[in-house]
């Protein structure tokens, strides 16, 4: 062998990536990122705190400073910006729950990749699944993944400027986008139509930020309860796209073009991927996250939602980045 050859480095943080599962889990179990944020900045004192052993608490934080998630200097360590923003409790973009998630399904997942064999999930697809006891932990988990994205939609159309804004949140969860379009706009009201178990998630949720007078919840599964024709000025479809197949996605695009008012807004937030399925990364590993999980979800392309949209009635389509791994799609 000549001259400079490919370094095994990748290959070896891919086959070892349980140990990154484990130390997110394990430190985010243990609230390190925000004892971190609060002021303990050295392994005694953590390991005191946590009830870690030092030795446990010095390998965690090495651990984590390989994963950039930690910075370290003269023994003490600092939250990375993206670990201050998204690991320390309280903050609305804290997604530690996910960490946890993560952790939890580490010990199943071997036996679960007969799918690729099998086409889909093996057992009954969890996102189908209404009364799944898991939605309590994923729905409040993930909800903050959405923080960002929610944001930039509302610069994008202006949101906080409008004198009437009637919002629609199909398959709306956590209710992220109904609570923060509601703080920014007070004359806004907002509708969520969801399965009944995960709409009492985001009433509690959104009676935290007393928003409950401006926010009811349809009860149902969005591919069959009625909606009323041109009563919502924008429709949202977050995070839902990605466990339907195409006919499915190109009827709900329909029932919503139909339920917005005349010059209304669709906005599809997702894990969107390039036409030639060369990237972007994350929404090209979730892939397998709905092969596992739904009957006919997947990650699908820009062409795709182009095309279920324009069958849909929609004129005008954009797509638009946000600080998180989904894309905005703006439909009208």
């Amino acid at each position: 062998m000549t001259g400079t050859l490919p370094s095994p480095h990748r290959i070896l943080e891919i086959a070892s990536g349980y140990w990154a599962t484990g130390l997110l889990g394990v430190a985010t179990g243990h609230a390190l990122f925000t004892l971190i944020h609060g002021g303990l900045d050295r392994a005694g004192p953590l390991a005191e705190k946590t009830g870690l052993a030092e030795r446990g608490m010095q390998t965690l934080l090495d651990g984590l400073v390989g994963l950039g998630l930690l910075t370290t200097s003269d023994g003490t360590y600092r939250n990375t910006p993206e670990a201050a923003l998204y690991l320390v409790h309280g903050q609305p973009t804290d997604i530690s729950g996910f960490a946890q998630l993560k952790l939890a399904e580490m010990d199943k997942l071997a036996g679960r990749l007969g799918v690729f064999a099998a086409g889909g999930p093996q057992t009954a697809p969890m996102v189908e699944v209404a009364d799944n006891p898991h939605w309590e932990n994923v729905v409040t988990a993930i909800a903050g993944l959405s923080v960002t994205a929610a944001h930039t939609a509302a610069g994008l159309l202006d949101l906080a400027g409008r004198t009437h804004l009637s919002i629609l949140d199909v398959g709306g969860g956590s209710g992220i986008f109904s609570s923060l379009w509601l703080r920014l706009n007070p004359a806004a009201r907002a509708t969520q139509l969801d399965w009944q178990p995960i709409n009492a998630i985001a009433r509690r949720l959104l009676a935290q930020h007393g928003l409950t007078d401006r926010f009811t919840s349809l009860d149902g599964d969005f591919h069959t309860v009625p909606l009323d024709t041109a009563a919502y000025d924008v429709a949202v479809y977050s995070h839902v796209a990605h466990q339907e197949g195409p006919q499915d996605n190109t009827a709900v695009f329909t029932k919503l073009r139909n339920a917005l008012t005349p010059g209304g807004t669709l906005v599809v937030c997702d894990y969107i991927v390039e036409d030639d399925r060369s990237g972007p990364a994350f929404p090209l590993l979730f892939a397998s996250e709905m092969l596992l999980k739904s009957n006919n979800g997947g990650t699908w392309r820009r062409a795709d939602y182009t095309a279920w949209l324009t069958e849909a009635g929609f004129e005008t389509i954009s797509f638009h980045p946000t600080p998180s791994p989904a894309t905005l799609v703006i439909a009208r």
